[in-house]
């Protein structure tokens, strides 16, 4: 990936549909990857000398499914009933605007429902979606999974061969099947959408696009499954948190929730989640997703950060942990304890989490975040500095600089 962040952004917002596109022409996720790879390769060049092309995303589609052409007849190796199909395809137009189906149109939904295919593992399913749909790299999974890099790295070579081995289809299931996925599917477009409204690494915090793509593949989804009250907690959730995106930032400088200018929250968004939340609701049958949309919807009831209602935040933490019983849920709960019950509680709860959490940034910056409130400012440095050297953004880096100064006062 380039290191200009301009180009990075640009080829982040459009490698999930250019994946998924080049993945339904040539019926192979590798090659889609590695076309797409040169596609961006070529970019770099070209984007540079003569600036963005009038569109993006159909220069790389052209160019990707040119170097896969390429790259097919160049690899002896490669079947021929592969190339043949390959051979079909340019017979007709693989990206043109219309629908190859009524119901399931977009191409990124379908590949998640490939990604998400019942003879993977809920890991390998996982992964693969993080690593083709998203292109975080195995390192940033690994991190994420709380999992060694190698592991991860089998995980994802595990699930590419079991789809090239069992000649899973690239096309959307029946009602049936696409049922069946629904809750994995759901979860991808969680994961999507958490890489774009906090990225895992690199120079731009918040992929913006990104962050509507997985709200846009969210609402496709619901109207698939229109009485599923999950995928209308995760759509509320969705946009609970992006309706925070112009108070976020201020010249490319984070703003954390406790500094944000709450008048330039979307009240149209958070009105819209609030309506799907209670519609959800209604239903009485609670799941994870609604269950955070709840927290996120306390947040965004608070017409200053200093009258959130922490108490309520506190509970509904107690019962995601039911549903979830992860160390990040309990985290995020130790958080809404410290403005509860104190610090010092909140301390403990992170003494017994720091071996499974020691390689997640949020953890130690968390930590060092309570340390200094108790007063414990060496501590605390060190944790902020532990945090500094596990890949934060550069928006995340300035933050944990400023609050290792202060530590330093």
């Amino acid at each position: 990936m380039p290191h200009h962040p301009w180009l990075q952004a640009r080829f982040a917002d459009i490698r999930p549909k250019a994946i998924a596109a080049l993945a339904r022409y040539f019926r192979d996720i590798d090659l889609a990857e590695e076309s797409f790879s040169l596609a961006c390769v070529k970019a770099l060049d070209v984007w540079q000398k003569q600036g963005l092309p009038d569109d993006p995303f159909a220069w790389i589609l052209t160019v990707g499914r040119n170097a896969g052409r390429d790259i097919i007849r160049k690899n002896n190796t490669r079947d021929n009933h592969k190339t043949l199909q390959a051979q079909e395809s340019t017979n007709h137009d693989a990206f043109d605007d219309v629908p190859q189906e009524n119901e399931f149109r977009d191409d990124v939904l379908r590949l998640l429902f490939i990604c998400c295919h019942p003879k993977l593992s809920i890991q390998d399913q996982s992964a693969l979606a993080l690593k083709i749909v998203i292109g975080l790299s195995v390192e940033e999974i690994a991190c994420a999974f709380l999992v060694k890099p190698k592991t991860m790295e089998q995980r994802i070579t595990r699930a590419k061969k079991t789809i090239a081995k069992d000649n899973i289809p690239f096309q959307s299931p029946d009602l049936i099947e696409r049922a069946e996925r629904l809750k994995t599917v759901s979860l991808m477009l969680y994961l999507l959408f958490n890489e774009g409204w906090s990225a895992s690494s690199g120079e731009v915090q918040i992929k913006v696009l990104l962050c509507e793509e997985a709200i846009y593949l969210t609402r496709l989804l619901l109207s698939l499954f229109p009485s599923q009250t999950e995928t209308m907690g995760l759509l509320a959730l969705m946009l609970f948190q992006h309706a925070r995106y112009p108070a976020r930032t201020d010249n490319d400088k984070l703003i954390l929730l406790e500094h944000q200018n709450r008048k330039l929250w979307n009240q149209s968004m958070i009105a819209e989640a609030h309506v799907l939340l209670e519609k959800a609701l209604r239903h009485g049958t609670p799941g994870s997703f609604q269950i955070q949309a709840a927290i996120a919807g306390v947040h965004s009831n608070a017409k200053a950060y200093g009258v959130t209602d922490w108490f309520e935040i506190e509970r509904l933490y107690a019962v995601l942990y039911e549903f979830e019983p992860t160390p990040i849920v309990r985290l995020n709960h130790a958080v809404a304890i410290a403005k509860t019950k104190g610090v010092g509680i909140a301390l403990a709860i992170l003494d017994d989490l720091g071996e499974e959490l020691q390689n997640y940034r949020w953890f130690h910056s968390t930590r060092a975040a309570f340390l200094f409130e108790s007063g414990q400012k060496e501590r605390a440095k060190t944790a902020y500095q532990t945090a500094l050297t596990l890949t934060p953004t550069e928006p995340e880096q300035a933050i944990l600089r400023e609050k290792i100064l202060e530590c330093e006062k």
